[in-house]
């Protein structure tokens, strides 16, 4: 019998002391060519023999035939995808040895690049006459249109490369098992999230059982066994396929003129591509196994068998919305509908996959040995999603409906699976999919005009986290896959993998059930039972002792710096935290500061107070004494807290003005490199001496110009270098910018984004002028100091045979084409990635993903937490709009269109945005619809997709037009691609609500006490009251908008002040009354903020507060000066779409 123990506590569990990292193959590793922040270009749909070429139209898709361009940005195509690489007989490296990483030339391309779709317009005072040209964009009408952005095909192959700096030639090989593309690294990776059962979904919706039209479907086998001895049938490969468009659609125009307000937006003009070489990795990764002993066993064919069963059947559309009228001409009044049913009121920070977008599951009984595809019984088989018109494919009409915005956050939908499996299924909170229902084909996706990509919040903390302490993890032999609910017992001794579907052997081991202490049921085992779970590794997976917990902190004490005051902030909070930072007997920590020369603090035990080391020679920077600069923390911690005590007064008299950040990086990062760990790093300003010194690009005269906005990409390479190098040696490194001033925060970014650190962003930081930023600093801080950290952690993803994953977005390095680099990992951050279907999925019923993150704890644990996310799969386009995940599908555009405006222009991606929603919109009114009817109609699911995409347009990161500072725009375009998407949802549509009359009413009861739960608010100003008081939540801010009529009662029962005269200008925090408002407006405002990792300061606004125009703002609804109301942009787009 085995020892395996069980563990359920979040992080607890025994193991002996391993070697960090993965046994490594004697092979060099594979090196991708260029490497970014967006990383890999996207690759183009499969070319397919079209009848005609259709004239271009707008959106992130032409109506013609796709076309390779070049690989610009990484939304850009390569090549139509041909096969990948796999050297036969070559071991694969599972986790690339800690080099330093070669220089990186991405691969130029050659090709011509065709101009984009038309730009939506901005709105403008005088209303041109528009103009509209039945010809093409091109002088030769012949010549087919370029996708504007492509998410979905893969990137060209490049072949294997062993520098970076070379584009790879050569022919490749077809890979037998795309699944093992994604291959974990040697050092298995992993992933998390609670073990609590999700919520029931809603009861009002039903499954059908019957047949769906169309052809018949396969003979299912009935029962979950495979019988030995069959040959599997072999897979045909699809043949390359291209969306043809319309052929009779012509050119997008301008908005429609008509009454609308002050006239239509101008004309707008085509823009053309950048060339260039791409931005990043681009090459589909190679089979690679993932474990010491990589697993290169005979490539066997496929097995699908039991999975031969089409999940759904074709859809019929249900009956159209309710008309109500059309709009009256200007303003537009919108009629009053009834309001969306109430769904209970969850933050969006802590959704749970509670409602379904079509119907709650059927019963379904669970042949003997545990829940999987293989088992999928004949009724699910020919289930098909329509039985009658399900909520999610509910016709809305948005010109006449307003009411659409629910009274509580969007829940995430359920996928449609049986109940058996989708109780086991990943919570939504950490593993999320753009499409909940997976088209059969490439072409299918393409028509249906939607990205597919995963969000990942994968180190995010968990109240339940089963871990297992186990001497075998049981992983497919052949794509390395970790044992999961999905895959299928064939018996108690074989399981089939549910990505590749070849059949493994059951180790003796796993037969004892360590939960319930028998043997004999392997299906029953935590492993099998948890989407999510975290195992302590064993010495396999390690190459080296793992880490200690290491911590540097480098420290600006320039005159600018000490003016604002962080520098007490700082000290105060590391003392008051230094005994929870997260590590071990074997912590170290050390200090670097800096102005024009370097100061290093010599705390060995022994000394009778810390020494200050001063290098004035910044040019060639060296460690004065190596062996004394990090110390162990318990060993000196009396010395670590004198010089927290000294280190504000030391430098309080400097009049030293300049900043020699590069070389500081550089001091430490040779301090860090023997061991790794974390470098936190403070900045006040822009760096000015020395390498890496940079010159003020931002003219703020242009801050509102409509032009482009220049100077988004890093003015040099050094960060992106010198983060490479950290990358290599396990050190990442998180900014903090405290500055009033321009910083170049989109080159000093690159420190992190490359590193897998975090930026924290606090403008006009003061400790007199701006306690709220103060407050936001302290608290982050402790955050900061306190959570849980991994350390030399890597993440791989896998997938099912037939998909492919050809984009990364969020804070790493990818090593080994499809293998990321985290040097740190932190429970605040989040990922996405890009897909695209490589093989047909036809034997297929249903697919699985998984994410393993290898890491080590700040205990000294070599851990791997693995989450599982199984999704169906369909063959009719209604039932891939019925899955849409319209949250995931604006959070994966967004990452798409920060990497378009940075590697492109701001205008390129503004138009891909809107191009977006035009396509898919169409395509659901031409392929979906059987009625056609005025107006602008889209299935019930997408009913907000209009809106978030004018949400985008708007926000900080991509809106024109306004004063907006460069820092400020940058940080928001972070910000897109690194937060997980409940919290960057919140950046890019906050939450209104109406606080001055609360109530119980409705209420939820957390830890005795009462949150209430407002109702939230369209953002317009029509729905603001000068007798209320309006709160409004956007993420890292939150505001509480004061009417000049606001009633007394609320402003003494919850300001505390007698009238509206009296309320102060800079007031950021609500004092704490003894009266029910103000307890219940209190709990409101905390329970918002415990929702969410970092700490959104409140400011307290009246209608003279300079705030005001910031709260404004964010009234997405509402025209501006330049920009379009959310009724003008839906003309727009019924314009576009009906031509």
């Amino acid at each position: 019998m085995s020892t395996a123990g069980f563990n359920s506590q979040n992080g607890t569990g025994t193991g002996q002391t391993y070697a960090n990292g993965p046994s490594q193959n004697p092979v060099a590793l594979q090196q991708l060519p260029g490497v970014s922040y967006g990383m890999t270009n996207q690759p183009p749909y499969n070319p397919v023999q079209a009848k005609a070429p259709a004239p271009p139209g707008p959106g992130l898709y032409p109506a013609g035939l796709y076309q390779p361009i070049p690989p610009v940005s990484s939304y850009q195509p390569g090549p139509p995808p041909t096969s990948y690489p796999s050297s036969a007989g070559q071991p694969l490296l599972p986790r690339p040895p800690m080099g330093g990483h070669p220089s990186h030339t991405p691969p130029q391309s050659a090709s011509p690049s065709p101009g984009p779709r038309m730009p939506m317009p901005p709105a403008q005072a005088t209303p041109p006459p528009p103009s509209v040209s039945s010809s093409s964009y091109y002088p030769n009408p012949q010549q087919p249109m370029t996708p504007a952005w492509q998410y979905n095909t893969p990137t060209p192959p490049l072949g294997p490369a062993t520098s970076i700096s070379a584009p790879p030639m050569g022919p490749v090989a077809n890979h037998v098992n795309p699944a093992a593309t994604l291959a974990g690294p040697s050092l298995p990776s992993s992933a998390s999230y609670s073990s609590a059962a999700p919520l029931p979904p809603p009861p009002n919706m039903s499954y059908s059982t019957t047949q769906p039209p169309g052809p018949g479907m396969p003979p299912t086998s009935l029962h979950g066994y495979t019988q030995p001895g069959v040959a599997p049938p072999p897979m045909n490969p699809m043949a390359p396929h291209t969306y043809q468009g319309q052929s009779n659609r012509p050119a997008y125009g301008p908005p429609p003129t008509g009454p609308t307000p002050a006239g239509p937006p101008p004309t707008m003009k085509p823009t053309s591509f950048p060339t260039g070489p791409p931005v990043a990795n681009a090459t589909p990764p190679p089979p690679k196994a993932d474990g010491a002993v990589a697993g290169n066993g005979p490539q066997a064919t496929n097995s699908y068998n039991h999975l031969d069963n089409k999940m759904a059947g074709p859809t019929q559309p249900g009956p159209p919305g309710r008309h109500l009228g059309h709009y009256p001409s200007l303003p537009p009044g919108y009629q009053n509908t009834s309001a969306p049913h109430a769904t209970p009121p969850i933050h969006p920070a802590m959704q749970a996959a509670t409602q379904p977008y079509t119907q709650a599951p059927q019963p379904y009984q669970q042949p003997p040995g545990g829940p999987g595809p293989a088992q999928l019984s004949p009724s699910l088989a020919a289930m098909s999603l329509q039985s009658s018109t399900p909520e999610a494919l509910r016709v809305v009409n948005l010109l006449q409906e307003r009411n659409l915005l629910p009274p509580a956050p969007v829940p995430a939908p359920t996928p449609c699976l049986t109940q058996d499996l989708q109780k086991l299924n990943c919570s939504p909170e950490v593993f999320r999919s753009t499409l909940t229902s997976i088209p059969q084909t490439q072409s299918l996706l393409n028509k249906a005009k939607m990205p597919l990509g995963l969000l990942l919040h994968p180190f995010k903390d968990l109240s339940q986290l089963p871990v297992v302490t186990s001497s075998t993890i049981v992983r497919c032999r052949f794509c390395r896959t970790y044992i999961n609910p999905f895959v299928s017992f064939l018996d108690q001794r074989r399981w089939k993998c549910n990505l590749c579907y070849r059949v493994n052997d059951v180790p003796e081991e796993f037969m004892y059930n360590p939960v319930s202490r028998s043997y004999g049921e392997p299906h029953k085992r935590p492993e099998v039972q948890n989407a999510t779970i975290e195992f302590i590794a064993p010495s396999e997976y390690m190459l080296r002792p793992p880490q200690p917990a290491v911590y540097l902190f480098v420290l600006d004490v320039s005159h600018n710096a000490v003016e604002t005051g962080y520098l007490n902030v700082f000290c105060q909070s590391l003392l008051d935290n230094i005994n929870s930072l997260p590590g071990d007997s074997r912590t170290k920590v050390g200090f670097i500061t800096f102005d024009s020369t370097i100061h290093f603090y010599n705390l060995q035990e022994g000394l009778s107070q810390p020494q200050m080391l001063i290098v004035s020679d910044i040019e060639d920077i060296f460690l004065p004494t190596p062996d004394s600069l990090l110390v162990n923390l318990n060993e000196s911690k009396e010395l670590v807290q004198d010089l927290l005590k000294s280190l504000p007064n030391l430098f309080e008299k400097t009049m030293e003005t300049q900043s020699a950040l590069g070389s500081a990086l550089q001091a430490a990062f040779k301090l860090l490199s023997p061991t790794g760990g974390r470098m936190s790093v403070f900045q006040t300003q822009l760096p000015n001496l020395g390498v890496g010194a940079l010159q003020s690009r931002e003219d703020p005269n242009q801050r509102a110009s409509a032009k482009d906005i220049q100077h988004l990409a890093p003015a040099t390479d050094f960060y992106k270098k010198l983060a490479l190098d950290c990358s290599s040696q396990q050190v990442a490194v998180d900014l903090f910018l405290l500055s009033a001033q321009y910083c170049d925060l989109a080159s000093l970014g690159c420190i992190s984004r490359y590193s897998a650190g975090s930026v924290y962003y606090y403008p006009s930081y003061h400790h007199q002028h701006n306690p709220a930023q103060v407050e936001r600093f302290q608290k982050d801080l402790k955050r900061y100091l306190t959570r849980k950290i991994g350390f030399e952690a890597v993440m791989r993803i896998r997938c099912t045979k037939g998909l492919s994953i050809h984009t990364f977005h969020g804070n790493f390095f990818v090593r080994s084409t499809d293998l990321l680099s985290l040097p740190n990992v932190n429970p605040d951050a989040g990922f996405a990635v890009q897909m695209s279907i490589e093989e047909n999925l036809d034997d297929m019923q249903v697919v699985s993903f998984q994410a393993a993150l290898l890491y080590t704890s700040s205990k000294g644990e070599r851990r791997i937490r693995v989450h599982t996310l199984c999704l169906p799969v369909v063959n009719s386009l209604s039932d891939i709009f019925a899955g849409a995940d319209v949250q995931a599908i604006t959070g994966l555009l967004a990452c798409m269109a920060v990497d378009r405006s940075v590697t492109a222009s701001l205008s390129d991606a503004r138009d891909a945005m809107t191009n977006a929603a035009i396509d898919s919109l169409m395509s659901y009114r031409q392929s979906v619809l059987t009625i056609q009817q005025p107006g602008l109609l889209v299935p019930a699911c997408l009913r907000l997709f209009p809106l978030y995409i004018l949400a985008l347009l708007k926000q900080k990161a991509f809106r024109t037009g306004t004063s907006t500072r460069l820092d400020d725009r940058v940080f928001a375009m972070l910000q897109l691609k690194y937060q997980p998407l409940a919290y960057a949802m919140l950046m890019i549509h906050p939450a209104l609500y109406r606080v001055d009359d609360l109530t119980d009413e409705g209420a939820l009861n957390i830890n005795e006490r009462t949150i209430p739960q407002p109702r939230l608010l369209q953002l317009s100003v029509e729905k603001l009251s000068r007798e209320g008081a309006f709160l409004m939540d956007a993420g890292i801010v939150i505001y509480l908008w004061i009417g000049r009529n606001c009633h007394s009662n609320f402003l003494t029962q919850v300001l505390g002040v007698p009238n509206y005269a009296a309320v102060p200008d800079n007031l950021y925090l609500l004092p704490e009354l003894d009266t029910a408002e103000s307890q219940r407006t209190r709990a409101f405002i905390g329970w918002l903020r415990d929702q969410r990792p970092f700490f959104p300061s409140l400011h307290i606004i009246r209608d003279e507060s300079q705030l005001k125009a910031s709260f404004m703002q964010n009234m997405i609804e509402d025209r501006t000066e330049s920009a379009l109301s959310y009724y003008e942009f839906l003309l727009h787009l019924q314009q576009q779409i009906s031509k």
